[in-house]
């Protein structure tokens, strides 16, 4: 993963735990609906380009 080791990932994971310590959890929870409404946004555009595609066919018939 990126070339890191366990060591290195273990170091991270401690200087991310300094840093954020008792934040932690809710950076996480922000990190969590962050990626939440990135799936919503990324399925409405999904929705919207095969809604656009089926109507167009619909014209051509």
């Amino acid at each position: 993963m990126f070339g890191l080791g366990t060591t290195e990932l273990l170091i991270v994971g401690v200087v991310v735990l300094l840093l954020f310590g008792n934040r932690l959890p809710s950076v996480m929870r922000s990190l969590g609906k962050g990626v939440v409404e990135f799936k919503k946004g990324i399925n409405g555009i999904e929705d919207d380009v095969t809604k656009v595609g089926s109507d167009a066919r619909d014209d051509r018939a």
